[in-house]
């Protein structure tokens, strides 16, 4: 049998090991894992195609309720930004230091808003005590789930002020996050929902009939933050792409308030 001499073998290992750096060197970094609110949808793709074609690197993105995400980063998800639609799930996480030291920011707001399907809309006065039952008919309105669903605690607290709550409760139809809520009403399954302006907005299927008062709810803010344990890597970078002026300028084109 024929041996390799030692410094055939010596070349050979320097190769390997050149090779290998040389495609670790070219090999692209992992994707950068985004969660956030269902609210942010179009916002956040768009955002986040142009993060890849400025990068040419991957983001992968994933939507839900708020309430969902935030369990899911509490369980060990291995989401690198989280987008919540309020600031109450990302206090939750800051507390148990899920979140990255000084990376919570609060870069926009939105509205609160009543909408019915396109062919049925009829403008809402809203007023103490208004004729909710009346305005349902055979029908329920659709929110987000108001125990899990940001959009759903702000819809409760609306009506509370409008002293109605208790009418509306029974007919709730409590959607897994604002997206589903606002679809029951395109497809004509609910006769009424409460959504976000900038989730009314988007959709063709639905008329705004009436726009409730900052006063009547909490000031709706979304909190954008790094994931604690996943503050370098591009994350930072990725959520200071989020906040740029630029992107607020598309939050802006999509209907979101920029305080």
């Amino acid at each position: 049998m024929r041996t390799v001499s030692a410094p055939i073998l010596a070349a050979l290992a320097a190769l390997t090991l050149a090779l290998v750096s040389a495609s670790a060197e070219t090999a692209p970094p992992p994707p950068l894992t985004v969660f956030a609110a269902a609210s942010l949808s179009d916002a956040v793709a768009e955002l986040a195609a142009r993060y890849e074609r400025d990068t040419k690197r991957s983001v992968r993105l994933s939507f839900a309720s708020t309430s969902t995400l935030a369990r899911q980063i509490e369980n060990g998800a291995g989401a690198d930004v989280f987008l919540s639609a309020d600031e109450e799930w990302m206090a939750y996480l800051d507390e148990r230091r899920l979140i990255a030291a000084g990376t919570w920011i609060r870069p926009i707001g939105n509205r609160l808003v009543m909408v019915a399907p396109t062919d049925r809309a009829r403008a809402v006065e809203l007023s103490k005590g208004f004729d909710l039952l009346a305005l349902l008919g055979d029908g329920r309105l659709s929110t987000g789930d108001p125990v899990h669903v940001p959009a759903g605690r702000y819809a409760q607290q609306a009506l509370e002020y409008f002293s109605v709550w208790d009418i509306a409760e029974p007919r709730l139809t409590r959607a897994e996050n604002v997206r589903t809520a606002l679809a029951l009403v395109e497809r004509g399954e609910a006769p009424l929902g409460i959504v976000y302006a900038t989730d009314a907005r988007a959709s063709k299927s639905v008329r705004v009939v009436a726009e409730f008062p900052a006063a009547s709810h909490e000031a709706i803010r979304y909190s954008f933050a790094v994931v604690s344990g996943h503050d370098r890597g591009g994350a930072r970078e990725l959520l200071a792409q989020f906040t740029s002026p630029d992107a607020l300028e598309v939050f802006g084109k999509y209907g979101f308030v920029i305080p």
